[in-house]
């Protein structure tokens, strides 16, 4: 008797298992080389690397002034005959200066990161939607990401979809 309950048990938990095993479907994808992919990144790369190249030279301009500024000033201070008033003048347009650099670098910066969001943020929506319609149309039950490094084993048996998304969105 007690063989038998072995029996049995063991026997369902192959079943089971095998029931399981038959309608769990795991795929992996590496959505870094799905985005590169794109030709969508290219272009928001590109207005990416304009904007970075404006903000650049503005903020290299600042500096320019501000280092010319600085250099009239040591002058002054070394010349020993300008007055107390100018000396302090000068180092008011300093400080503004310097200010304006900090403010205008920090607003660029929170400009380049809105930005960033506003180009890749729909590139991003069109290849979750593509990996979403590959793994309902092939049955898979879970997509892992792979571009995170958080996955550190692949199952022989799993699939990599990055082939079908690209052939859902017209990549080569």
């Amino acid at each position: 008797m007690k063989r038998t309950i072995v029996l049995l048990a063991v026997a369902v938990f192959m079943i089971t298992g095998a029931m399981g095993q038959a309608t769990l479907k795991i795929g992996h994808i590496n959505s870094k080389i799905l985005l590169q992919a794109m030709p969508e990144s290219d272009s928001a790369s590109k207005k990416l690397e304009k904007s970075y190249k404006e903000i650049q030279s503005t903020l290299e301009g600042i500096q320019v002034e501000f280092n010319k500024k600085y250099e009239d000033y040591l002058k002054l201070t070394q010349d020993g005959t300008t007055g107390q008033l100018i000396l302090k003048t000068k180092e008011e347009e300093l400080n503004t200066l310097q200010q304006r650099m900090q403010t205008f670098q920090t607003q660029a910066e929170e400009e380049y990161t809105n930005q960033q969001t506003a180009l890749f943020q729909p590139i991003q929506a069109k290849a979750l939607k593509a990996v979403s319609d590959v793994a309902l149309e092939n049955g898979f039950s879970y997509i892992f990401d792979t571009s995170g490094g958080v996955l550190v084993y692949t199952a022989p048996d799993s699939q990599d979809i990055l082939p079908l998304v690209k052939t859902k969105l017209g990549l080569k």
